[in-house]
């Protein structure tokens, strides 16, 4: 199983880099950069930050997908 996001697409929808988001949300730009490329899935507490900031559900930007 794989897990996808939502974050660069809502990133964007709010017009913010990827340097203000991590600023914002208390870690670095590479972070970011990790979980946009699905390389770091984030912490309980870091998704929590990102669905408060986004103003969605951590399953609104969170989904597993099934890989073969």
């Amino acid at each position: 199983m794989r897990i996808k996001n939502k974050i660069r697409e809502m990133r964007l929808k709010k017009g913010l880099s990827q340097a203000e988001l991590a600023d914002k949300i208390g870690v670095s730009r590479q972070t970011i950069i990790s979980i946009e490329k699905n390389i770091c899935i984030p912490s309980t507490f870091l998704a929590l930050k990102l669905s408060k900031l986004f103003r969605k559900t951590v399953n609104e930007l969170f989904t597993i997908s099934k890989t073969r």
